[in-house]
C-alpha cells in the first residue's frame, strides 16, 4: 500500500481513501491495489482536509471514504470532507459499513457520487471507479422530457396508486398498462402521463418499458428539497414519446433513504404538470407510505384468489386501521381471476371477501404467457398483444377513469 503522503514525482496519486483507520477495511486495500496500483495513497479525516489544499492533490480524481457504526458520531466532518473534495473536482466514493440509512442519506446529500456497501462486493469498487469517468448520459429523451413538463402550466393532476399486496400479483404490470392506456386516450388531445416506480430497490418499469435507469433519478430524490422542473424533467424518460416515466434508481437503495417529505414533493411536482400520474408501489410498507396513500385518488391494491393474498390482504386491513388511516381507499382489484363460467371460483372469490370483510371491486382475467412476454421484450400489451383480455380490461378501466375524471372536473 502506498504511503499516507506520497511523492507526486514518483508516482503520480490519482485516488487517496479516507478512513479513520484503513487496515479496518482490508477488502478496500486489496480492491484498491486492484483497481489503482501503486496510484493510490491512504490519508485519515484530518490530514484528507489539509491535503486536499496542496499541489500534490492536484491529480488526484477520486477519494474512497470509507467509514463505520464508530464514525457516526463524526458526520459533520465527513461532510465537511466530502464538500472539500467535491469543491476541488474531486470524485467521492463513499464506502460504508453498518452505518443507519439516514446517516447515508445525510452524506448522500453532500454530494457523494457512489455508494458502495462494505464488505464490498466483487469488483463492486472498480464498477464504481468505472462510473466516476463515465459522461453523465445526455440522451435526446431526456430534453424532450424536460419540454414535456410544459412550463408554466398548472394542473391539478390525478393520483392513482397500485400496491401488489404479495409477490406476482401484477401491480406492475397492472401500473404499466394502465398508465399507458390513459396516455393514449382521446388521440391528439390525449391526457398528460407520468409513471414513477417508488420501488427503489426491486422496481421493474424500467424493465417492462426497455428503458435505462439513470443516476439522475437518485440525485433528484436526494435533492427535493432544491428541486425545481427542469431537474425533475431531467429524471425522467420519455417511452415513445407518449408517456413520461420516472424509473427506480440504477443502485438498490434502503427504502427509508427517502422521507416522507421527499415522496410529497415529487407527487406534488408530477400532479402540477401532469394530468395522470401513476405510482407502482414497493410491496413493504415504509415510514412515506401513509403519505402516498393520504395523496392518492385511486389506490389499487392487487391480490390473487390464493391464502398468502388473503393472508396479507387482512393484514394491511389491521395496520390500516391500528393506525386511523384511510383503508377505505383501497380498492381491492383481484389478478388472474376466474372466468365467468367457473362458477366455483366466483363462489370462492365473494367467500374470500366476506372472510375477509372486504370488497373485491375489481377482477382481471388472465393474461397468460402474452403478459410476461410482453414485459420481456419491454413492451405494454396494448402493442405486445392488443387482443389479449387483460389488456381489454385495463383498457375499459382506463377508459372509465378518464371519462370519470372528466366528469368531475366539468362538475368542478
Amino acid at each position: 500500500m502506498s504511503s499516507a503522503m506520497p511523492q507526486p514525482e514518483t508516482t503520480p496519486i490519482l485516488a487517496c481513501t479516507v478512513s479513520r483507520d484503513v487496515q479496518n477495511f482490508d477488502l478496500l486495500i486489496e480492491d484498491m491495489e486492484a483497481a489503482m496500483g501503486e496510484n493510490w495513497g491512504d490519508l485519515g479525516f484530518a490530514e484528507a482536509l489539509a491535503f486536499f489544499g496542496q499541489p500534490d492533490a492536484e491529480a488526484l480524481e477520486f477519494i474512497a471514504l470509507a467509514i463505520d457504526s464508530s464514525d457516526e458520531d463524526n458526520l459533520v466532518l465527513m461532510g465537511e470532507i466530502i464538500t472539500q473534495a467535491k469543491s476541488r473536482g474531486i470524485k467521492v466514493i463513499l464506502i460504508a459499513e453498518d452505518v443507519t440509512p439516514a446517516s447515508l442519506h445525510q452524506l448522500l446529500r453532500k454530494g457523494a457520487d457512489e455508494f458502495v456497501p462494505y464488505p464490498l462486493p466483487e469488483r463492486e469498487l472498480q464498477s464504481a471507479i468505472d462510473r466516476l469517468s463515465e459522461p453523465e448520459p445526455q440522451p435526446e429523451q431526456t430534453h424532450h422530457s424536460t419540454a414535456h413538463l410544459n412550463k408554466g402550466a398548472s394542473r391539478e393532476g390525478a393520483l392513482i396508486v397500485v400496491h401488489g399486496l404479495a409477490g406476482g400479483t401484477g401491480a406492475t404490470t397492472m401500473a404499466v398498462n394502465m398508465a399507458w392506456e390513459l396516455a393514449n386516450i382521446g388521440g391528439e388531445e390525449a391526457p398528460r402521463v407520468c409513471l414513477m416506480d417508488f420501488d427503489m430497490q426491486y422496481g421493474s418499469v424500467s424493465t417492462y418499458l426497455d428503458l435505462p435507469r439513470r443516476d439522475a433519478v437518485f440525485e433528484m430524490l436526494s435533492e427535493t428539497a432544491n428541486m425545481d422542473e427542469e431537474v425533475f424533467g431531467q429524471a425522467l424518460l420519455s417511452f415513445e414519446n407518449k408517456l413520461q416515466v420516472l424509473t427506480a434508481p440504477s443502485d438498490m437503495v434502503p427504502l427509508d433513504i427517502i422521507t416522507p417529505e421527499d415522496i410529497s414533493r415529487v407527487i406534488e411536482m408530477a400532479r402540477a404538470h401532469f394530468d395522470y400520474v401513476v405510482v407502482d408501489m414497493p410491496k413493504t410498507l415504509v415510514q412515506w407510505s401513509e403519505t402516498v396513500l393520504q395523496a392518492a385518488h385511486v389506490y389499487f391494491a392487487m391480490i390473487e384468489l390464493d391464502m398468502r393474498s388473503a393472508q396479507n390482504a387482512l393484514r394491511m386491513k389491521r395496520a390500516l386501521q391500528s393506525e386511523d388511516l384511510p383503508f377505505n381507499k383501497l380498492r381491492f382489484a383481484l389478478n388472474k381471476a376466474p372466468k365467468f363460467t367457473d362458477l366455483s371460483g366466483k363462489s370462492r372469490v365473494k367467500r374470500m371477501g366476506e372472510s375477509l370483510g372486504i370488497s373485491i371491486d375489481l377482477q382481471l382475467p388472465d393474461g397468460g404467457k402474452q403478459v410476461t412476454q410482453g414485459a420481456d421484450h419491454g413492451l405494454p400489451l396494448a402493442s405486445s398483444a392488443p387482443k389479449n383480455p387483460l389488456r381489454r380490461e385495463i383498457a375499459k378501466l382506463a377508459q372509465s377513469l378518464h371519462e370519470l375524471g372528466r366528469n368531475d372536473a366539468k362538475a368542478a
